[in-house]
Order: C-alpha cells, then structure tokens, then sequence
C-alpha cells in the first residue's frame, strides 16, 4: 500500500525515534510455540543508490517503485510502479544492477511496458469511475516460463458510489500483454464487511518449491479478523500457499507488530502498518523472509525484515474469523532493522529479491523505496548481505 503524498509530507525531515523492536512478536493470539531451535538468517549491509527523483526515463515517470525481482531469462530486474495511470499508464521496468561485496554500483533502466487488458488497451485512471482501474503493488517473474506475475489490491470505496475493484493476480508476458489471472482465495474477495481493509489488499506474492507455489499474503488483516495493530497489541495478517492453478495448499496466521511509536496529535493520519513484501527461500518451501514496514506521523518509517516459517502454524484457510480463535501463528525472527544498518535515510521499503550469490557464500538480497512520486521522499535501491 502506498502511503499518500500529503501524509508523506507530513513526515518528511522528522526524526525517526523508534526502538529496536523485539526479535519476536507477542502473538495476539493464545496457543504460541516455542521458538524454533534453527538460527534466523542475519542480515548486512552492502550498500545503498538512490536513484533522481522524477526521473525520465523514455517519456515516462520512474518512481512508485513497489515490487523487484530478477527475471533469470534476461539476469535483469523488473520493477512495478504503482501509478494507477494518474501519470502515464500502469507499467513495469527492466533494470540492470551493478551489485558485489563493495556496494550498488549503478541502477540502469533498460526498459518499460505498460501492462495490458485482456483486450489489448492500457488500464485507465481511477478518474473515469468505470471500475477498470488497478493498483499495481508487486511483481514475480514465474521462474518456469519467465512471465509477470503480478499484485494489485483493487479498491474498497471510502465512501459510497465508486464501485468496488476486487484484488487480483494478474498474469502478463513481457511486453505487457495479459496471459492470465491466478484464482485467489475466497476470503481475499471484498464484499461489505468481509475481505480485505481498503488499500492494505495483495500486495505481498512470491514463488516456492522451484516455481510450483505461489505464496500472497494481505498486507493487514482482513475486515473479520479484528482490528489493525494499535500501541499495544499487534495483528494478524493471511498468508496463502496455492498452487499455479490455483488451489489453496494451505493458509496462515502470521503475526504482524503493534504500532513503534505514539503518532502526531496534529497529523490528519493514522499509524500505517502492514506486510510489502513475502520472499520465499530457494531451500525451504515452509520458510519465507517478510517485509513489515510502519509509518508514524511524527516519527517516519520504521521499515524491519523477519525470517518466517509456516512450520508447525496453524492452517486457516476453514476458518472465518481469527479473532478468540486459539491459532498457532507462523513463527518469525528479526533479521534486520533498518534503523540499525547505516543507511543514508529509511524510507518507504516495499518491494525486495534475491540477488547473486556472494563470493563469501552469502546470499545477496535487493530492496526497493516507492518515492509515491513526491519529492521529500527517495526511490531507494538497498543490497544486503544474508548468511
């Protein structure tokens, strides 16, 4: 979910005073395991680019960058804006990256493409009302067949008259054109009060087991599982293993953290908080890394990187509501707070991948900034270290 440019404004050149938060979260729910034996995954920084804002890139407007990952046809990055087609029309990029142990030498656009309809026309404004918009948020490249897989968490009106716009996963070729949509769960599917909160939908997709799962996760918890995380308690957020075809393999409860900080009384916005990014690791199909980032009015972004396993968690996908319901959650680790790596600035981390393989034998892992098109906030690109 992209947070809007008024309440980025809001926080930009604010100090970010947060705490490290606790290598586990409190599940809000009873029924916790103990913690798993094996290590969590550390984390290190190699190093930072940022990329001009607003920057041309053959007639378009490079920024919104929400979802990254490394199509292993072409050993490019391609990248999804989540422009709704206010700017130019919803598009994705290819990119080269120059990354090793000394840092993100360069970011080097290669190319762009709008994505299509099942008709062949690009997807229209919000503005047109005619329910045909999306709100593209993250992108996979199938690892079998090399196509786009691709997030967007549609609309849950705030107010009455525009009509709904369902998530979704759409299936694209490179140059855009539509191939297909994965069926989702019924669960994800917004109606008046079930489904997904209004912008915190689909926006967190990966591959496992060599390309034969396909995990999504809802960025916050769904209408009928309680509330959102407040200064005290955090939440529960869906995440599903499917299969290509479709079929729910299983789904879980993973535990998302309560609110860092108290948020400024004056701002206009709440506290924003919710799941960006899920990756799968290569070895593990029950073990995935999972993005959480947080925004305060007043404090900024808190931005931290979990090690997750779906190991001995309850499988939900039979049950309605979470709330009172003795469910085992996904166990989780801290890998990483952002506060703690030395970057330049921690802003609005949303998409993330593999990258190479190190000559140390770690594995390097890159992340994306969505700038949200405004000019106090960065389109940074971030590579770390995993042993």
């Amino acid at each position: 979910m992209s947070a809007s440019l008024i309440r980025r404004a809001c926080a930009a050149a604010l100090l970010l005073t947060s705490t490290l938060a606790p290598a586990v979260a409190a599940a809000p729910q009873p029924g916790a395991p103990a913690p798993e034996s094996k290590r969590a995954a550390q984390a290190r920084l190699l190093g930072e680019k940022i990329v001009p804002y607003k920057l041309d890139f053959l007639g378009t407007t490079v920024g919104g960058l929400s979802g990254i990952d490394r199509d292993r046809c072409t050993g490019e990055y391609v990248l999804i804006s989540d422009d709704r087609s206010f700017l130019q029309p919803a598009r994705v990029y290819t990119a080269r990256l120059d990354v090793d142990t000394d840092g993100v030498h360069s970011v080097d656009f290669t190319g762009t493409r709008p994505l299509l309809q099942p008709d062949g026309s690009v997807y229209p404004s919000p503005a047109l009302g005619d329910g045909k918009a999306i709100d593209p948020e993250e992108i996979r490249v199938d690892p079998l067949k090399c196509r786009y897989w691709w997030g967007q968490e549609g609309d849950r009106p705030a107010v009455a008259g525009p009509p709904v716009i369902q998530p979704s996963v759409e299936i694209s070729d490179p140059d855009g054109s539509h191939r297909g949509r994965l069926r989702l769960p019924e669960n994800y599917t917004i109606t008046a009060d079930r489904g997904p909160r209004r912008n915190q939908a689909v926006e967190a997709l990966t591959f496992g087991a060599r390309g034969t799962v396909v995990t999504s996760a809802i960025e916050g918890p769904l209408v009928q599982d309680g509330p959102v995380p407040d200064l005290t308690h955090g939440a529960l957020v869906r995440v599903t293993q499917q299969t290509r075809a479709g079929r729910v393999l299983g789904q879980f409860a993973y535990p998302i953290e309560k609110i860092f900080a108290e948020s400024d009384p004056t701002s206009p916005w709440g506290p924003d908080t919710g799941v960006p990014s899920i990756l799968a690791f290569p070895d593990d199909p029950a073990r995935y890394l999972v993005l959480e980032r947080t925004w305060v009015a007043g404090s900024g972004y808190k931005i931290r990187l979990y090690d997750a396993t779906t190991r001995g968690a309850t499988d939900v996908q039979a049950v309605d509501s979470l709330v009172d319901r003795p469910v085992v959650p996904m166990r989780k680790r801290l890998v990483a707070d952002f506060h703690t790596l030395g970057l330049s600035t921690v802003d609005n981390t949303e998409g993330m991948t593999w990258g190479p393989v190190l000559p140390s034998g770690e594995r390097s892992l890159i992340l994306v900034s969505d700038d949200n098109f405004d000019k106090d906030a960065v389109t940074q690109f971030v590579a770390l270290a995993l042993r």
